[in-house]
């Protein structure tokens, strides 16, 4: 499997028979690109994360909570909110894991608090976890170093933190480093895993947006 950051909270997961999307952008959010896949999830209904149009060759858009079963992906929507304030202030966010070669991917879209003990037992057992850690508009370093030490996953993937013009009010990704204790290191152009090929420890492991 081959996972490659497109900027914001967008990757694309390429796998033995299934390309996944997350949270596609508009233009005025930066340069995406026109991408190809078979499976497109939308964390919420906002502009930098609904904008399916930039995805040729979909079988299935996902934007509601709920299982389903597409190209051989098994995916699970589950309901959280995009602030701290049940939703008062954002709205409503859904975290999707995904299970595909194999391996449990969770993508936390732009949760805003700390997920209950139900929300964390949904998403147990998780290979890989991405997260936002820029804050603002998302949990921000510290609550996501809670969380990420509450799931455990083997590889984290940090999203949606200060990295250009179109996100200079975030967090920068140093501060995510420092809450967890780790060394940062320079980004990956992608990240080619296996379930063979997961580490024993967990590790941060930082992508550059891909071009």
């Amino acid at each position: 499997m081959d996972i490659t950051y497109l900027g914001r909270s967008c990757f694309k997961i390429k796998g033995k028979q299934a390309t996944i999307i997350t949270d596609p952008y508009g233009p005025d959010f930066g340069l995406m690109g026109k991408q190809s896949a078979n499976i497109v999830t939308v964390s919420h209904d906002h502009a930098d994360h609904n904008y399916t149009q930039a995805v040729d060759n979909v079988t299935k858009v996902i934007s509601r909570c709920g299982e389903y079963e597409v190209s051989g992906v098994l995916i699970n929507g589950i309901p959280s909110f995009h602030d701290g304030m049940e939703g008062a202030e954002r709205g409503k966010n859904i975290i999707f894991v995904y299970t595909i070669d194999e391996i449990t991917i969770c993508h936390l879209g732009d949760l805003g608090h700390i997920v209950t003990s139900s929300v964390f037992d949904e998403i147990d057992n998780i290979d890989i976890l991405m997260i936002p850690v820029g804050g603002k508009y998302t949990i921000n370093s510290k609550q996501a170093s809670t969380i990420t030490r509450h799931i455990e996953p083997k590889i984290v993937i940090p999203m949606h933190y200060n990295r250009d013009l179109y996100s200079a009010d975030l967090e920068p990704v140093d501060n995510f480093f420092k809450e967890m204790g780790s060394n940062k290191h320079d980004p990956l152009a992608k990240l080619t895993v296996t379930k063979q090929s997961l580490p024993l420890t967990p590790t941060i492991s930082l992508l550059d947006v891909s071009k």
